[in-house]
């Protein structure tokens, strides 16, 4: 491919999977038994926030153990390479961050950002803590002594504006891959069909057949580390497909 390629990456939990990460459904997703829907909700955080940060913690100390797997990799490398890329991750354990990935739109916020439950006035809107594990839990908020949430989009919560709004702009583009993520759940899964209609080949790399795999123009049926080093190594020879 060309480095002035427009190229925009969608990823799920399929793209962390090789990394150690459970996927957020099925049941290696579980915690206690407790299904991710009744644990990630301004309702279960309101009633047992407890609980909500137990899960929550014990997520952010596996998390802390995992690297970046090959897929990763290829994806910083593509981040750096072609001057039109944009990665939207509905992931929010920030494991591309740490594979160097540039451009990173992460659609349902971060595991290791945090807000005031209250909003407190002294409060930022979110600051990063990277502490593993919390000391107390639920942790209190450093500014105001109140509770503090995991900065992700739950449950029942929309989407930040400026985020769909990045989002959208980058379904205007040439290439856009959608890599491990089950094209379920919207707005994310509409994206691919955004960026079809703005005239871009779209192409889905997952292990499995996905609603969206009939309307991709091409769909690769593999594990995302793998498929990624391949069309890295078929990139790299040159006869890769192009734009």
């Amino acid at each position: 491919m060309r480095p002035e390629v427009r190229l925009t990456v969608l990823t799920g939990a399929g793209v962390s999977a090789a990394s150690g990460v459970p996927t957020f459904r099925g049941p290696q997703g579980l915690w206690k038994n407790y299904p991710p829907e009744q644990l990630a909700t301004a309702d279960a955080f309101r009633r047992d926030p407890r609980l909500v940060w137990e899960w929550y913690n014990w997520r952010r100390e596996l998390v802390a153990k995992c690297e970046p797997n090959a897929a990763h990799r290829v994806l910083a490398a593509w981040s750096a390479r072609y001057h039109g890329f944009k990665l939207i991750t509905q992931n929010v354990d920030g494991l591309h961050e740490r594979a160097g990935t540039r451009s990173v739109i992460r659609f349902h916020g971060s595991i290791w950002e945090v807000l005031c439950w209250s909003r407190c006035a002294a409060a930022p809107a979110r600051w990063r803590d990277e502490t593993v594990p919390f000391p107390n839990i639920p942790p209190s908020c450093p500014h105001c002594g109140g509770l503090i949430r995991p900065g992700v989009v739950w449950f029942g919560e929309g989407i930040d504006p400026v985020v769909l709004e990045q989002s959208f702009e980058a379904t205007e583009c040439d290439l856009f891959l959608v890599i491990g993520t089950s094209a379920v759940v919207y707005p994310a899964a509409g994206l691919a069909s955004q960026a079809a209609r703005r005239g871009a080949i779209t192409v889905e790399i997952n292990p499995e057949i996905t609603p969206a795999t009939s309307s991709a123009d091409l769909s690769i049926q593999g594990r995302a580390e793998e498929v990624l080093q391949e069309l890295e190594r078929l990139i790299q020879e040159g006869s890769a497909l192009r734009p």
